[in-house]
């Protein structure tokens, strides 16, 4: 992946679009408040544990998965002062210290069972 492509606003656009999303859906359907705090994404994380539970096909949240996601993504820009970019029509993060990070996978690896969006946080805050 070539990091140096495109980078806020136009990198930024899309996630910050849907982590938007996903914090108004939460909080009108789910009564659940998402406040961008690395805190939050405990919730985030079993609020990806009740719909595997419940086993609702991967299609139908594949839109759900994306915006948690890129909520996550925008956690780890917010406390870490990294941005976004993106390549080919994937979404990463970039962190001050290089390291690149696709929190829009790990809400799917979550969905799958073997992920956590809180610790992608933290590993990516350290």
């Amino acid at each position: 992946m070539n990091v140096t492509e495109v980078t806020r606003p136009q990198a930024a656009a899309k996630p910050v679009r849907w982590a938007a999303d996903a914090v108004a859906t939460m909080r009108e359907g789910a009564r659940l408040r998402l406040d961008y705090s690395a805190q939050s994404l405990w919730r985030v994380d079993r609020m990806i544990e009740g719909i595997r539970r419940e086993g609702a096909p991967y299609a139908a949240v594949e839109a759900v998965l994306r915006g948690f996601g890129a909520y996550t993504g925008e956690v780890v820009v917010r406390h870490t002062g990294g941005e976004w970019w993106t390549t080919g029509g994937d979404h990463w993060v970039r962190t001050p210290d290089g390291r690149l990070w696709d929190p829009i996978d790990e809400a799917r690896r979550c969905y799958l069972g073997d992920g956590s969006l809180r610790l992608l946080c933290r590993d990516a805050a350290d």
